[in-house]
């Protein structure tokens, strides 16, 4: 192991144990050198790189401290990192994107209060009034973000959110080349937000599933890469179906295995038909 290793993994030590705890000051960089028989310029790499992942924090003329180490903090570096990634590793993306949101928008449907619900149908109201493109993908963005908080879950809303922005591009794209896109979008948020509403998260799981799968597979088909299929284990779980009456729009295209099933029985409740038109 390099002795920058060595040093990274004796600071984690110490941060694991509890010896150093979230804002915690480290000794003194010879003491501490010295104290884990280290040279002072193995344990400065060491730093260093512990601080390009939010494990540490320099503050200059003060010391070393380690972070508050929230998952919003230590995450943030995925989304740096996904930022670098080539349009077709956003397929990539979406497909784990496919994977979190749905479970995010179940939890919410579960642990939203009726003011956050409230808000969030508000978002959906004003941003279905909007023909502005720029405003539609940060109402999208927020929308999102909403749900994810919503779940209650914080590692899991802070997942979502680093993988919000690598696949921002594809989203405008998505806006500016595809008819009726910013319609559908529109529709679909409003049939997650009334699937929420009604405190139903499997129908809110089902149609986030929907949302994020139509614009997979739009971009797998932009990319002239239709015959990378989606796998037939991500298909909409049979009891996750959406009800026959809040039928998806006719090319709002969702990949062949990830078609959202049939159902026996409309559940109760007229607020899960998603209406012609949210503008």
């Amino acid at each position: 192991m390099a002795l920058t290793d060595e040093a990274i993994e004796r600071i984690k030590e110490m941060i694991v144990s509890g010896e150093l705890r979230p804002g915690d000051r480290l000794p003194k960089e010879a003491d501490l050198a010295s104290r884990l028989g280290l040279s002072r310029n193995s344990l400065r790499e060491a730093v260093k790189a512990l601080s390009l992942i939010r494990v540490l924090h320099v503050r200059q003329g003060d010391g070393t401290y380690v972070t508050s180490l929230q998952p919003e903090v230590l995450l943030d570096t995925v989304g740096f990192v996904l930022d670098f990634h080539r349009d077709d590793s956003v397929l990539h993306l979406l497909e784990v994107r496919r994977i979190l949101e749905p479970a995010a928008s179940a939890l919410a449907a579960r642990t939203m209060s009726d003011s956050e619900i409230d808000a969030l149908g508000t978002l959906v109201e004003t941003s279905g009034r909007s023909t502005d493109l720029n405003d539609l993908i940060a109402a999208d963005l927020e929308f999102h973000r909403r749900i994810a908080t919503g779940s209650g879950n914080p590692v899991l809303a802070s997942l979502i959110e680093s993988l919000s922005a690598p696949t921002l591009r594809a989203r405008v794209w998505r806006g500016l080349t595809q008819a009726d896109a910013v319609d559908h979008t529109v529709e679909q948020h409003q049939a997650i937000y009334q699937a929420i509403r009604a405190r139903e998260p499997e129908l809110a799981r089902a149609w986030a599933t929907v949302h994020i799968a139509g614009v997979e597979d739009w971009l797998r088909r932009a990319l002239g890469a239709a015959d990378a299929a989606v796998p037939a284990d991500a298909a909409v779980p049979a009891d996750a179906a959406v009800p026959a009456d809040a039928a998806v729009p006719a090319d709002a295209a969702v990949p062949a295995d990830a078609a959202v099933p049939a159902v026996s029985g409309t559940p109760n409740g007229a607020g899960h038909t998603i209406p012609g038109s949210a503008r």
